[in-house]
């Protein structure tokens, strides 16, 4: 029988908000307060976030981001520079211990990225996960790369065609797995590139033409292949189906706790909202 795990969908929630929220379920979940949950969220405004190791001042146009009129958030997890605009962002908060979940970090993002695999492929696209096999091989990947989320490749990728399809990063805190990403219906190259720093012109446009040939959204692909784009309502669908089969689990649709939302609350005030924690590198 499978097991039930919450099903929170937040809508469109502010850049601090989002990320506080995820913490305050996963400090929920490490409790016991909380089941294992997934989350779907949006955001308002479209936002840049950044990894926990970037170092915003180096990496960041702060004038063109807010130019661009675009959120600003540090999120608690790796990775790199993502623009949330036209997606639907999940995460995935569940105890180290449970079942099923690998001990090591790259094992346990193949097991929870199982489910996002089948959603693509709920969508009519042919998205394979692949491994990096090598430390060099994944270090000559990054050395080509930018400040840019989807161009820094991990040891598995879900992509089509040779492109990746999604932008993932996970944390371990308390004895719970929080992995979160962006799941891209369309996305603004230009827009990104826009809002991260190089060192010349030159070198923006040399980067920018190999991230459009390493990354891709399912609305780009599904033009290709001659069919109508989607919408995120059915997006929204794929993917919830997708996890649930992954993981073999069953969603049962719950809202925040008023433990949870007063403690993101406080969150957002202390912590995602504040500068000391966004510019902190």
């Amino acid at each position: 029988m499978a097991a039930s795990w919450r099903f929170i969908h937040s809508g469109a929630c502010s850049p601090a908000e989002n990320m506080a929220i995820d913490e305050a379920i996963l400090v929920a979940v490490s409790e016991g307060r909380a089941l294992p949950t997934v989350r779907f969220y949006e955001w308002n405004p479209p936002t840049l976030s950044i990894g926990y190791f970037q170092k915003a001042l180096a990496e960041i146009d702060f004038d063109a981001v807010r130019t661009e009129g675009l959120g600003f958030v540090r999120r608690p997890t790796g990775g790199r520079a993502v623009l949330h605009d036209k997606e639907l962002t999940y995460s995935i908060i569940v105890p180290e211990q449970y079942p099923g979940i690998p001990k090591s970090v790259t094992e346990a993002y193949r097991v929870l990225s199982e489910g996002l695999l089948l959603g693509f492929r709920g969508l009519g696209l042919d998205a394979q996960m692949v491994q990096l096999v090598s430390e060099e091989e994944k270090q000559k990947y990054e050395s080509l790369g930018s400040a840019a989320c989807f161009d820094s490749p991990s040891w598995y990728e879900l992509v089509v065609e040779g492109r990746k399809i999604a932008g993932s990063a996970q944390t371990r805190q308390k004895g719970v797995v929080l992995q979160h990403g962006s799941i891209l219906l369309d996305m603004d190259t230009e827009q990104l590139f826009r809002v991260l720093k190089f060192s010349s012109d030159r070198l923006r446009d040399k980067l920018k033409e190999q991230f459009t040939k390493r990354a891709v959204a399912i609305n780009e692909l599904l033009a290709l292949q001659h069919k109508p784009p989607v919408g995120l309502k059915e997006v929204e669908e794929a993917f919830r189906d997708g996890i649930a089969r992954g993981m073999n689990i069953t969603l049962e649709k719950g809202e925040l706790s008023d433990y949870e939302k007063e403690l993101a609350r406080q969150l957002v005030e202390e912590k995602y909202d504040n500068e000391a924690w966004n510019l902190r590198r």
